[in-house]
């Protein structure tokens, strides 16, 4: 069953706000203060956040090869410099090796704070300790480390719950789904990951063909798409009927495998609201089915004004960790998101 009652309810009960809070799959979501502290938090005007003139700020980002990277790099620069600071910024093109020698670099030059976008755990936490031992105040974004002042990041859970439950519904709550698992370290999609197993204990009648598929950084959509195309001709027909990832670029492959053959009956779903999976889940003959938006432009935002309340004393205004709250994208709203956002 493609595009059920579920995705229906999604569509009408969502919002297209940029943040959100307290939304389910049939409960529509509230607005939220841009003060609330530790909810989400609208991007605030410059005039509410101190200045960052004099400091210096280095940026760490693992790459900037899909769209919410890099937009989220972008903006951060921006935003430091709207607010009179200086960014030492740097990307690691997606190599692990890379992403840890920048943000060692960064240290030598004595920042006065280092962002970080992004990451492997296991790789780069000794380097993080390293800016610890620096005293130099860490912020991340879309990382979870035990050195960091503030992450901001998207509520992964509301994510990777509403993500699984609305592929699980879609189907029928039975069949086969092909799953894309290729990068446990990395915390938004450990999360949404755990959460897609958490919520198919409730649907016992979905099963995962395994072995699960590995995407990769680089190369994802050809990969993704070989890999696709491979699993169509081992598979029986009519054997798959979704397929799962935590982020859009191998879903783009598999659209690219699935799409040409019309067949029915397979439904993509995934995470990031990339131009390219919008465009496909506009078009009504295509597999893709769902994804999630995030507020980018809010995410780096709300990372430089943290910075800047920190680094002018006034940390109890710094939450440990700032939530930006997801926008649903289903077949029914697409348009009026893409409208409603400029995406």
């Amino acid at each position: 069953m493609r595009a059920g009652a579920t995705t229906k309810i999604l569509a009408l009960a969502l919002s297209t706000a940029t943040l959100l809070t307290g939304c389910s799959l049939k409960e529509p979501p509230r607005q939220v203060a841009a003060v609330d502290r530790g909810e989400p938090v609208a991007v605030q005007e410059l005039s509410d956040v101190p200045s960052l003139e004099g400091k210096t700020i280095g940026i760490a980002a693992k790459d900037i090869l899909h769209d919410y990277s890099r937009v989220v790099y972008e903006q951060i620069q921006q935003r430091i410099e709207e607010l009179g600071g200086k960014a030492i910024a740097t990307q690691a093109e997606a190599k692990d090796e890379k992403h840890l020698a920048n943000v060692e670099n960064l240290i030598t030059q004595a920042p006065d704070a280092i962002v970080v976008i992004l990451g492997d755990a296991q790789t780069l936490t000794p380097a993080l300790a390293k800016v610890d031992e620096a005293g130099i105040p860490l912020f991340t974004i879309d990382f979870q480390s035990e050195y960091s002042t503030n992450n901001v990041t998207s509520d992964n859970w509301n994510i990777g719950t509403t993500l699984a439950r609305t592929m699980a519904e879609d189907i029928g709550g039975e069949g086969k789904i092909l799953v894309f698992n290729g990068f446990p370290g990395v915390t938004p999609c450990r999360i949404r990951y755990e959460s897609l197993n958490l919520v198919l204990k409730d649907y016992p009648n979905i099963e995962k063909i395994t072995p699960e598929l590995q995407d990769k950084y680089e190369g994802t959509i050809e990969d993704a798409k070989n890999q696709i195309q491979d699993q169509l001709r081992r598979l029986p027909e009519g054997e798959v009927d979704a397929i799962w990832s935590c982020w859009d670029m191998p879903l783009i492959g598999a659209a690219q495998a699935i799409d040409p053959l019309d067949i029915e009956g397979i439904g993509l779903y995934g995470v990031d609201a990339e131009p390219g999976a919008l465009d496909l889940i506009q078009d009504p003959d295509s597999a893709y089915q769902f994804t999630v938006a995030q507020p980018t432009k809010s995410i780096a935002a709300t990372s430089a004004s943290n910075i800047a309340r920190y680094l002018a004393g006034q940390a109890e205004l710094v939450p440990s960790t700032s939530y930006a709250e997801p926008i649903f994208v289903t077949k029914e709203n697409v348009e009026q998101v893409r409208s409603d956002n400029g995406i």
